[in-house]
């Protein structure tokens, strides 16, 4: 693991923690500032959008001037902008516009790491490399669940963000020094998202790719502590363990797919296999009762850990990609990614306040809610199953 790769690892961590720290300040930011859960989920909403909306300018930027200026100056000026921001917050759309400058700021990140390994090093290490990135980096889930708890029960969360603030504009200013940036492809070949668009596998691959992350994303995201607060009447302590559990499921399904791919020889249908096993799991929350928490939690970190197919969807696409359309290939993947969680986000969000506000339980609006992510999965891999199976 090179220097400039560990330090971009550790700025994924802050991505991983900025997307999904919401959903154990759902109390203390609804006490203080008044925010709903409906507006926390606008809110983290806003952070996959944004974030997605960058993807574009982010490949072009990878591509033309080189990972080193791109994520660092983005996180400096969004990350550790966008955590101050919410560290002074006084109003619930303080929040949205804090979330969404995190997301600008986050949004280089995780695709200067892949596209350093996609030019720097073999292309049959990506999967297993590009997995233990994405594994090293959902750590952040882990911090914002349990810890951040405790952080603001002790320091108060003001202080605990504005802490975040610090680290992450030293950690911007670090890939700025660390980071080299690859020699650039010199082609007489010009290239556009069109051109990736005319690759005929990435229209099997990217409603998959839209899809997969949504229901670890939504529930790591905001949803973790409405769900059990509303459903069950959980305290924080048990929100934040609950939020610990699924984070680490999601850091063992980003190790352990790279790997099962190297023993069963294939990519698409260990992600098939895995979000079809995740889709069984939210219809199943739909037709079991919610009265047992242990079983409901264990539930949603299996739908955590069999959605964990990022790295390898990216490693199936990329597989696919000319070498100077890298940056503009691995960052449409993931700009598809990140729209599918912004807009779910939005959609859950709305669809949770209109059945609660309509006279419905609370148990209703989370059959929705899963039955939503359901619905998603199953058109994901029902347009994968024509993806063409690929490996390097």
């Amino acid at each position: 693991m090179r220097k400039d790769l560990a330090l971009l690892g550790l700025a994924y961590v802050l991505s991983q923690f900025y997307r999904s720290f919401l959903s154990v300040l759902t109390v203390p930011l609804q006490d203080d500032l008044g925010a709903a859960p409906d507006q926390l989920a606008a809110a983290s909403g806003l952070w996959f959008l944004s974030f997605a909306a960058m993807q574009v300018p982010v490949g072009a930027a990878l591509d033309r001037i080189g990972p080193r200026r791109t994520s660092g100056w983005l996180l400096l000026l969004g990350g550790a902008g966008g955590a101050a921001l919410f560290a002074v917050a006084t109003q619930p759309w303080h929040i949205s516009a804090a979330m969404a400058l995190l997301g600008v700021g986050c949004a280089p990140v995780l695709m200067a790491a892949y596209y350093i390994l996609a030019r720097d090093f073999p292309a049959a290490r990506f999967s297993t490399l590009a997995g233990l990135i994405l594994g090293i980096g959902t750590s952040g889930s882990i911090f914002s669940s349990l810890p951040m708890v405790w952080a603001s029960e002790v320091l108060g969360w003001r202080v605990a963000v504005a802490a975040l603030a610090v680290i992450s504009a030293g950690v911007a200013v670090g890939l700025l020094f660390v980071v080299r940036d690859p020699e650039r492809v010199v082609t007489e070949a010009h290239g556009s998202l069109l051109d990736i668009l005319k690759i005929p596998a990435m229209w099997a691959i990217l409603p998959l790719m839209t899809v997969s992350y949504m229901p670890s994303g939504g529930f790591r995201g905001v949803w973790t502590g409405p769900f059990l607060s509303e459903l069950f009447g959980a305290s924080q302590g048990v929100i934040g363990t609950v939020a610990l559990i699924l984070g680490v499921a999601m850091i063992a399904g980003s190790l352990l797919y790279g790997p099962a791919e190297r023993l069963f020889g294939t990519r698409k249908w260990l992600a098939f296999g895995g979000n079809l096993v995740a889709m069984v799991l939210c219809l199943l929350m739909v037709v079991l009762p919610y009265d047992d928490l242990v079983r409901s939690a264990a539930m949603l970190a299996g739908i955590c850990f069999f959605t964990c197919t990022y790295a390898l969807l990216m490693s199936h696409g990329r597989a696919f990609f000319p070498p100077h359309l890298v940056g503009r290939g691995v960052t449409l993947m993931n700009l598809c990614g990140m729209v599918g969680v912004g807009v779910s986000q939005m959609l859950t969000g709305r669809m949770h306040e209109r059945i609660v506000t309509g006279g419905g339980s609370y148990a209703d609006a989370y059959d929705a809610l899963f039955l939503f992510y359901a619905v998603a999965l199953a058109v994901g891999v029902l347009a994968y199953v024509k993806a063409p199976d690929r490996t390097d």
